[in-house]
């Protein structure tokens, strides 16, 4: 009993004499999480605005093809400077020509998998369509952030455009700066196969999409990465895609001083 109580003391002051732990502090409403960061969303775009009118970065954009059977059969890698004083930036791909859009051959795809774009998995778009979940609080980049679960909210959401076939069936978790509501970083994945065109083009039984962001210390936020996985059939092709997307060296350019 004396060794038992002993422990007990020590075990109450070792813990009393520890720092207080971050993340303790009650969670905010959910409510309140979704009207901030949609309130933040707004000024996403003045945001990507003014990073690059005030930093320059490289930017590294790599994809891979493979086949069914996951042999490569493409491989393209993109490197060029962006931001402000870009010598190089990056070309404004052009539209498919009509009646070309099925696949060359085995060795060649139309498959991009750009139809889900960051935009398209920010809260503003999603929450009339997802039942949302706090999951609680987490570090990430050194940041306390709020993560948010999320599913879609029933069988018969509205359907608008191309793109709303894959958001509709979207789930996943996304990571929102605590202190600027900015989000720091999603997952998300498909809960079912999508069918193109009833499935007489194609159809993508898998997705997967994550991105990650950073803030400057102005409080611009940038993604750092973005990655996605595609495995589906586009006509008669099975196709597996990656791409990873990241930009690196970024760099605050400063004006040049008066007289210069």
């Amino acid at each position: 009993m004396t060794y038992l109580r002993s422990t007990l003391i020590v075990l109450i002051f070792l813990a009393n004499s520890l720092p207080a732990q971050t993340g303790t502090a009650p969670l905010p409403p959910l409510e309140t999480v979704i009207q901030r960061t949609l309130e933040r969303a707004a000024v996403e775009d003045d945001n990507d605005r003014e990073f690059n009118l005030n930093y320059h970065y490289e930017r590294i954009r790599l994809t891979e093809y493979r086949n069914g059977k996951s042999v490569l059969k493409k491989h393209e890698e993109k490197r060029t400077a962006e931001g402000v004083n870009a010598t190089n930036p990056a070309p404004v791909a052009a539209p498919a020509p009509a009646g070309k859009d099925e696949p060359l051959s085995d060795s060649h795809s139309n498959i991009h998998g750009r139809v889900l774009a960051v935009k398209d998995y920010s809260l503003s778009n999603l929450v009339s369509r997802f039942q949302f979940k706090l999951f609680g609080r987490e570090t990430v980049n050194g940041r306390s952030t709020l993560a948010l679960d999320f599913q879609p909210a029933g069988n018969n959401l509205p359907v608008h455009s191309y793109k709303d076939y894959f958001i509709n069936k979207a789930a996943g978790r996304v990571w929102v700066d605590e202190a600027d509501y900015a989000i720091a970083k999603a997952d998300l994945h498909l809960t079912q196969q999508v069918n193109v065109l009833g499935g007489l083009a194609g159809a993508v039984w898998k997705f997967t999409y994550s991105f990650e962001r950073i803030r400057t210390p102005e409080g611009f936020w940038f993604a750092r990465h973005v990655d996605w996985h595609l495995e589906g059939r586009e006509v008669i092709f099975h196709r597996i895609v990656d791409y990873h997307e990241q930009k690196i060296d970024e760099q605050k350019v400063f004006p040049p001083a008066r007289g210069s």
